[in-house]
């Protein structure tokens, strides 16, 4: 089992930038294919970016490709997001997510097992 605390969410005004961590517990981290969702104000969770587990591949929606950089740090049990050029439509609750193997269907919440809390992203325009 796994927990997971993100931290890093807060406002930031249009254009700017920010980096979530997604802090793990236990020595198996590095195990876990891992990845990033959100969900807006009104809006279905949905897909944001994810990382294999030894991080040589990386996806992400199309929504955030070229702004969005998902990486990650098994020594220090730690998945990241650098988010860049942020838009208003950016706003979110922002959660990282672990899932026991890679599926190419890795934009489906349902391949994910362990969850954070969340952290809260809002950008002003």
């Amino acid at each position: 089992q796994v927990q997971l605390v993100e931290s890093g969410g807060g406002l930031v005004q249009a254009g700017g930038s920010l980096r979530l961590s997604c802090a793990a517990s236990g020595r198996t981290f590095s195990r876990y294919f891992m990845a990033w969702f959100r969900r807006g104000p009104g809006k279905e969770r949905e897909f944001v970016a994810a990382i294999s587990t030894s991080a040589s591949n990386a996806y992400y929606a199309d929504s955030v490709k070229g702004r969005f950089t998902v990486s990650r740090d098994n020594a220090q049990n730690t998945l990241y997001l650098q988010m860049n050029s942020l838009k208003p439509e950016d706003t979110a609750v922002y959660y990282c997510a672990a899932g026991i193997r890679y599926y190419s269907d890795y934009d489906d919440s349902r391949r994910y097992v362990y969850w954070g809390q969340g952290t809260q992203v809002t950008v002003s325009s």
